[in-house]
């Protein structure tokens, strides 16, 4: 019998700093606008403290689920057609609730 071997590379998800790509990049983007925009010491550092910040967070989310943002998108997207509430005509232990 044949084995292939799979590569880690080849299904790894596509983190930067251990959180999502995009959603680092875009937080590095408003960063750079908010620090760049004010053209001060404190808005660079504020900007500075947004990053990091947010890069906290982004690695807490990507920890629980590495792709939690397009799982988000899709419901976000599915919300209409997929209530997160049963209907009311469902029986729960022979009941209607």
């Amino acid at each position: 019998m044949r084995t292939v071997p799979i590569r880690q590379s080849l299904h790894r998800h596509n983190l930067v700093f251990g959180a999502e790509r995009e959603l680092v990049m875009f937080s590095a983007l408003i960063a750079f606008l908010v620090g760049v925009g004010g053209m001060t010491i404190i808005a660079g550092l504020a900007a500075l403290g947004f990053w990091l910040c947010s890069i906290a967070v982004l690695r807490l989310m990507a920890k629980y689920d590495p792709l939690m943002s397009k799982i988000w998108a899709r419901h976000i997207g599915q919300q209409e057609f997929y209530a997160a509430r049963t209907s009311r005509w469902k029986l729960v232990g022979g009941f209607r609730c």
